[in-house]
């Protein structure tokens, strides 16, 4: 019969030792970066093409993530499959593009056409492998040698260290190339616009509301003519401008109850809380949204540079589009 807490001793032991490995090869592999590392950023900063990667069996899938992020932050990239590559795919790669190829062994035999192609076409190759003598790396004009640790398995054999580098050099490689050339959370945005993360990074000024929906005042309003304003945009605020048109204060609910004494007889300048918290239409929704928990309002005022209403965003419009 199995002893079901020897057992699962025995399995939270190996999770440890498998993390703690994989985590030292990482700390090891950051204080030796392959020497061609700068070298093969700058070559793809150069270049005018796309970003190849490729890879047999879990290089391959490491290969397909490496590639995904290049293209997610900045740097055209798509995965090509070995086998696929040698049956009419070889195609899709051309002598504008660079071509990252991984292989732990550096013997991969199913690279070894799409090898040839980058040697026929003169196409700069890139290769990640732990054999710095193997032929993958003897080809290949840029070198990102793995250091060569041992798997984290138990019997040494099962892509589990090895991929882990190979993935952080994929990482460090896009996180390089971002920085260099300056990508914004705007350029990250444009390659996300879907799902949660999608929402998190719209713009204020996508859901805002303007136009005749934004309740605004004039600062000599009598308060009986604001009461009705705010009533009928209900956002339960109104913006009060100045002659210019700029946006000089803002009136609550909270602000009419603490000048109940004789309301009706004062005007939108004598009630009104100046200088009020205002947002640009060009800040992340999600900046609004922690504004307004931050401050415990419930709506903001959009404006521009100088101070002129754009329109007001209220907080169901951030929950209603996905941004908490």
């Amino acid at each position: 019969m199995l002893n079901i807490e020897t057992e699962t001793q025995s399995a939270h032991h190996a999770a440890q030792r498998v993390m703690q490995q994989e985590g030292q090869a990482l700390l090891a592999m950051a204080e030796n970066i392959p020497e061609d590392f700068d070298a093969a950023v700058a070559l793809i900063l150069r270049s005018t093409g796309r970003v190849v990667v490729s890879g047999m069996g879990k290089s391959g899938h490491i290969g397909c993530k490496i590639a995904a992020t290049l293209a997610s932050t900045g740097t055209p990239s798509f995965f090509v499959h070995p086998a696929e590559a040698s049956h009419g795919d070889l195609g899709m790669v051309t002598p504008e593009d660079v071509c990252i190829l991984i292989s732990n062994s550096g013997e991969t035999s199913e690279l070894s056409d799409m090898i040839a192609h980058c040697s026929r076409f003169s196409i700069p190759l890139i290769a990640i492998s732990k054999n710095p003598d193997s032929t993958l790396m003897r080809a290949a004009g840029f070198k990102l040698t793995l250091a060569d640790l041992p798997e984290a398995c138990s019997i040494g054999m099962a892509p589990t260290t090895s991929t882990t580098l190979t993935l952080a050099l994929g990482d460090a490689l896009a996180v390089a190339l971002m920085e260099q050339r300056k990508f914004q959370p705007e350029n990250f945005r444009d390659y996300h616009p879907g799902g949660k993360l999608g929402a998190r990074l719209s713009l204020v000024s996508q859901l805002m509301h303007a136009g005749s929906a934004v309740p605004l005042v004039r600062d000599d309003m009598p308060m009986s003519d604001v009461i009705l304003e705010m009533t009928a945009r209900g956002f339960g605020a109104a913006g009060v401008v100045n002659a210019e048109g700029q946006m000089t204060g803002v009136i609550t609910d909270g602000d009419m109850r603490r000048n109940l004494e004789g309301l009706l007889s004062l005007s939108a300048r004598d009630v009104a809380s100046a200088d009020p918290v205002t947002i640009f239409p060009d800040s992340l929704a999600a900046e609004a949204l922690a504004i307004m928990n931050q401050k415990k309002i419930s709506a903001l005022f959009v404006v521009d540079a100088q101070k002129i209403p754009l329109g007001i965003l209220h907080i169901h419009d951030c929950l209603r589009a996905g941004v908490a």
